[in-house]
């Protein structure tokens, strides 16, 4: 098995292409019209569905409406996010056998 270099780990992030991170939920909503669809005593329909996004950013939560016309964009985004995760991971560990290998000071020298 070949173990990636640090600049092919940046190369392959570099060329990921943007990244979302999060989950995608369906919903369906109650409005507030008496007499609508959504309310009706023996057969309600809710509106929807709704796609949103949910993800937390630097320690916060927050979500995301999306159009129906994004939600196949947006799911390649949250696999490319689990990829990007996947490769930094990687590029952790390539830099700690670096530092192990020609010490830290090869970290700053481009040494791989």
């Amino acid at each position: 098995m070949h173990l990636k270099t640090a600049t092919e780990l940046k190369a392959e992030l570099a060329a990921l292409g943007p990244v979302l991170p999060g989950s995608i939920s369906r919903q369906w909503n109650v409005c507030g019209k008496p007499g609508c669809r959504c309310k009706d005593p023996k057969r309600p329909r809710r509106h929807g569905p709704y796609y949103q996004l949910s993800f937390t950013v630097a320690g916060r939560s927050s979500t995301l409406f999306l159009k129906p016309d994004e939600l196949v964009a947006a799911r390649q985004y949250l696999r490319r996010y689990r990829r990007f995760r996947e490769l930094n991971a990687q590029l952790v560990a390539a830099y700690v056998a670096q530092a192990r290998l020609g010490g830290v000071v090869s970290l700053e020298q481009g040494v791989e």
